[in-house]
């Protein structure tokens, strides 16, 4: 058959160890044999971020802007034993963060559902997609050990010089304090981007915040959210028969253990954080879990939503075999694939990501898997593979199909 071809090329964006080895497979197996692959390649490597002091990660960025769609291989975020392995100039700031800040971008994370790995949560029939502000809050903290007794004030000094002040505690011996913060323009493009994607994905969207308590900061949450939507996306939404509602955090999370998923559930910062994996965790495994970074204008970074495996890359330079799950990994390819072929006009190309999708899912269901799926099945008699043989065997399922 011929391969199908590409108007617009893909942004993208390779990575890191281990991640890094399985990124080529799929383009030599899943890809380059079916698609006329066109991409403007970055390479995010952590040596030659450090090469070019980061510049590599803005470019890229920038590209993403330029062309609407972007796929991105895990990255490694440095720390101080990074530094002397790598001999880096500095501690260059997590490649993800710089992307997110780059595009105003939140990210939208959701569980890969396969026959044989059942969730814990036995009533998630469907994925439930995680919408993580990712700006702000406790990320972006001002922190003091407090030493002894004295007045704790919280101080917003305004540019004609007038001052709003406020005491936060008079403490009567040590403690603690917190000051966090973020901004309307931040929450702004957090709603529209929730928004717009629950319109394109077609799914209900909710949102909680814990407003009884904060009834300033977490209030001013729920109250941007719900003037955008009176305004702009209420008739858009019943057109496309879905439903937005707001509730508090706390009812958020009883609920959502008794729904039966299919929907989006916009979280604060810190609360996207932790139940994005708790969900990850509850459906099996971060290596079947998508991440997306959207834009309010519309732009799309996909991406694989674990780190570089870097227990594996260690075994792979020694020579011996891993068995890495690149499920993730190849839902993000055909999430790229998709869009444009979606913002192209190329059905053939949309046609072919559902069908890579449907390979790598059916190669599980017909007992083929990765080690770290082989240990929680609910399947009989699998057989596990290595890196290569996994990625191979979608191959042939995809072959078969096509």
């Amino acid at each position: 058959m011929a391969k199908i071809e590409m108007k617009t090329p893909l942004v993208e964006m390779d990575g890191d160890e281990m991640t890094r080895i399985l990124w080529k497979m799929i383009k030599d197996e899943l890809l380059f044999p079916f698609i006329d692959l066109k991409t403007e390649y970055y390479d995010l490597g952590l040596e030659y971020r450090n090469e070019t002091n980061d510049q590599v990660t803005i470019d890229s960025a920038e590209a993403t802007k330029k062309y609407g769609v972007a796929v991105k291989c895990a990255t490694i975020t440095p720390n101080a034993a990074r530094m002397t392995e790598y001999n880096l100039k500095e501690m260059w700031k997590s490649p993800n963060g710089t992307i997110r800040a780059a595009l105003d971008g939140t990210v939208f994370r959701a569980p890969i559902q396969v026959k044989g790995i059942e969730p814990c949560v036995k009533n998630w029939e469907k994925p439930i997609t995680l919408a993580r502000h990712a700006y702000g809050d406790v990320y972006k903290n001002t922190e003091i050990k407090v030493p002894g007794a004295g007045k704790a004030e919280l101080v917003f000094t305004g540019a004609d010089g007038k001052e709003i002040r406020q005491t936060i505690q008079e403490f009567d011996g040590p403690g603690i304090i917190q000051g966090i913060h973020n901004t309307d323009k931040s929450i702004t493009s957090f709603a529209k981007a929730c928004f717009n994607y629950a319109l394109d994905t077609k799914q209900d969207l909710w949102f909680a915040t814990k407003d009884t308590i904060s009834k300033i900061y977490d209030h001013n949450f729920k109250d941007i959210f719900q003037d955008i939507y009176d305004k702009e996306y209420k008739e858009k939404f019943e057109a496309a028969g879905i439903e937005y509602f707001y509730t508090l955090i706390d009812d958020a999370v009883a609920r959502v253990m008794k729904a039966k998923g299919g929907f989006i559930w916009a979280c604060k910062n810190y609360d996207g954080d932790v139940m994005s994996d708790m969900v990850s965790s509850a459906c099996g495994s971060l290596a079947m879990m998508t991440s997306v970074l959207v834009s309010p204008s519309g732009v799309y970074e996909y991406e694989a939503a674990h780190g570089t495996v870097q227990r594996h890359y260690y075994k792979h330079l020694k020579g011996e075999e891993t068995s890495t799950n690149s499920v993730a990994t190849i839902f993000a390819w055909t999430g790229a694939l998709r869009k444009r072929g979606e913002l192209d006009n190329i059905p053939e190309l949309m046609a072919f990501a559902d069908k890579l999708e449907k390979a790598t899912l059916s190669t599980i269901e017909n007992g083929k898997m990765t080690k770290d799926l082989a240990l929680i099945t609910s399947m009989k008699d699998v057989t596990v593979l290595n890196s290569e043989g996994f990625i191979k065997a979608v191959r042939e399922s995809l072959e078969a199909m096509l």
